[in-house]
């Protein structure tokens, strides 16, 4: 079987040598104080920022199953991933949500709750809360990344994935914690420009192996079943493979993710890299590039798609061998649950010898003499695992040297999102419940060893939460349809009703954070639009309800939060003491900013289809879409970019602290 070269191995070593020699580096800068470990300081301009953003949205986990929808669909694999992959918060955060919180001069989301509703027992109660239901997003953030690098490592390495993956782990964690967020950002930087650089790559690559649309779209068919796979339409229906026949009503998936994420775009902006931007302007321009940038993982992973089409192809030109496969595995391994299907494929791979007898001589009997490098593309169900197609192609269709540069590629994907949800996470367990709950008086050296101990904490819960998943798909739709809807209310209401106050968010954010946890360990596979409506209708079930039974913040408080962050929504009393030039500036900003919204969202997928449909040389429809592209141009030059603050007068101060 194929492994790596020894040049892929030097050029792997080499890139962690490198990050971890640059984590000792930052150590002295980070380790000043709480708000250079976390923020930098406040001082990085908004390029690195928005180069940070795209990479943290660039992951490895996230690539391979996104790599998955496109390759069983084509182009319109994008549409199912409007629950979170395309992204369509940024929207959001580029026109208001960001500038918003980063008037607030806070460090954390949960420090962030304090100065929007005081300093009184319900809002340490709502601190103590929002830090923990975020620590546990985080959590199975990073679970969803280390079960995504297991089943991405388990084709390159003769260990055990999960060993391999462990390894990864613990450099990652080392890195953040010695660097801070000087280091993620610094490195997020570094590994970003190496990704730019793969997707130029692996897009020539795939360009020279298609030889036209109608072959590419014959054998696309011929391998997936889908009929219009060259299409960039999303159908009322279409064909899915077994385990993924809930994304058949394709049109009504893509819409119900469309509300999805207009109302959980709402809620955004509470993010380290907007606290710690410089200007309301830096909000708008850091989130601006990240979408411009996240533009370049598409015609990577489309790429990676028709490389996996033609790959499957030649691999399985009679599809019946999948299903002969996965019964011989089954048969020889009975009691094997879909979590741990990749565990036993990658055993008996790698070590024929001590796997079950017999079975590697029936499986080269069914598979042919490249047995070994057809395996990890057999699901549990019989037929092609689509999360390996990633893998698959690297290992198969890209030449020893690249191979090992793609590896670092996607292994920076990896480690970047990895790292800047360990840092987010650890400053919530440090900043608002350590240090607040605990250790007030504590000094800046024992808060950082906090940071590290944190850091160890958040990382094993995670470890073990990944090895336990069923797929990487699985996990994304809990995080995405379950846990974060549990947080919606809070997160919107908070902006737009003055009459939410620490309790609604308390017992909202604590109804629908048990319910995904219970949903998670009692009801797993439960179908996503029903994790989205349960979840959400206890989120806003909880905090409206017990807003409305408990006194209303103090009006101080409310006071100073409206005038300094300036929000639209319903804040008739505190908009009503406003002089009349105020109102009337506030307007004009909320106008704009709202009108700016479906534009940018407009302009962002219509970006996104185009780089596909150039890399598969579907040319009417690129024409198509390049029309809609400058309709949302025009609207954000004319509704966004011509109303950004000056260089020279770059928005809002800092709120002073009460």
């Amino acid at each position: 079987m194929q492994l790596l070269s020894t040049t892929d191995l030097v050029i792997i070593v080499s890139y962690f040598a490198i990050t971890l020699v640059m984590g000792v580096i930052m150590t002295r800068k980070a380790s000043r104080s709480l708000n250079e470990y976390y923020l930098g300081g406040r001082s990085l301009p908004w390029y690195l920022l928005g180069m940070a953003g795209m990479v943290n949205w660039f992951d490895l986990t996230g690539t391979m199953i996104i790599t998955s929808f496109l390759y069983l669909l084509g182009p319109r694999g994008l549409f199912i991933e409007f629950r979170g992959g395309v992204a369509l918060i940024l929207p959001f955060m580029m026109a208001f949500t960001a500038k918003w919180h980063r008037r607030s001069g806070c460090m954390t989301a949960a420090e962030w709750m304090m100065y929007r509703f005081g300093q009184n027992r319900a809002a340490g109660w709502m601190r103590l809360l929002t830090a923990l239901m975020n620590v546990a997003l985080s959590i199975g953030m990073l679970a969803y990344l280390i079960r995504g690098t297991s089943l991405f490592m388990g084709q390159f390495v003769s260990y055990p994935p999960m060993l391999v993956t462990a390894v990864l782990i613990v450099i990652c964690a080392i890195y953040t914690m010695l660097s801070g967020f000087y280091g993620v950002v610094l490195t997020d930087l570094v590994q970003g420009l190496i990704i730019i650089a793969a997707c130029f790559l692996i897009g020539f690559i795939a360009w020279q192996a298609t030889p036209d649309l109608a072959t590419l779209g014959a054998v696309a068919e011929r391998v997936t079943g889908n009929a219009y796979w060259i299409s960039s339409i999303p159908h009322a229906h279409t064909t899915m493979p077994r385990g993924y026949e809930i994304y058949e009503s394709l049109l009504m998936f893509a819409l119900f993710y469309l509300l999805r994420n207009i109302i959980g775009g709402l809620g955004t902006g509470a993010e380290s890299r907007y606290f710690g931007a410089r200007s309301d302007r830096e909000c708008g321009l850091q989130t601006m590039l990240q979408g411009l940038l996240i533009g370049f993982r598409w015609p990577l992973m489309i790429s990676f798609a028709v490389l996996g089409v033609f790959l499957v192809d030649s691999y399985f030109p009679k599809p019946v061998a999948l299903e002969q496969a996965a019964a011989v595995v089954r048969r020889h391994y009975p009691d094997t649950p879909q979590a741990f299907w990749h565990d036993v494929t990658s055993e008996i791979i790698n070590q024929p010898a001590a796997a079950a007898p017999g079975v590697a001589a029936e499986l080269e009997t069914v598979l042919g003499p490249k047995w070994r490098e057809k395996l990890p593309l057999v699901s549990v169900y019989g037929t092609v695992n689509p999360e390996q197609i990633l893998p698959a192609v690297l290992l198969n269709s890209v030449p020893s040297g690249l191979r090992g540069f793609f590896l670092v590629a996607m292994l920076a994907a990896m480690m970047s999102t990895l790292t800047g949800t360990v840092n987010q996470a650890a400053a919530m367990m440090v900043n608002d419940i350590y240090k607040d709950r605990f250790r007030s008086g504590a000094s800046t050296r024992e808060l950082l060893f906090a940071s590290y101990g944190s850091a160890v904490l958040i990382l094993a819960v995670a470890f073990w939460m990944g090895v336990n998943a069923g797929s990487i798909n699985e996990l994304w739709a809990w995080i995405v349809m379950s846990l974060s809807a549990s947080m919606f209310a809070p997160q919107l209401l908070r902006l737009y009703w003055w009459r939410c106050n620490g309790w609604g968010v308390v017992g909202g954010t604590a109804l629908g954070g048990a319910g995904a946890l219970i949903q998670w360990f009692a009801a797993r596979h439960m179908v996503e639009w029903q994790q989205l409506l349960l979840m959400s209708a206890l989120s806003f079930a909880g905090t409206i309800v017990i807003s409305l039974l408990t006194p209303p913040t103090d009006p101080e408080t409310l006071r100073h939060f409206y005038r300094t962050t300036r929000p639209f929504g319903a804040w008739g009393p505190l908009r009503a003491e406003l002089a009349t030039d105020t109102r009337t500036a506030m307007d004009r900003e909320h106008r704009n900013d709202l009108l700016a919204v479906p534009f940018i969202m407009l302009a962002q997928v219509a970006f996104f289809l185009l780089t596909m449909q150039f890399m598969i040389r579907s040319w009417t429809a690129f024409a198509w879409t390049a029309a809609l592209f400058c309709i949302g141009l025009a609207g954000v030059y004319r509704y966004w970019w011509k109303n950004l603050p000056p260089a020279d007068n770059p928005g809002t101060e800092l709120a002073e602290k009460s």
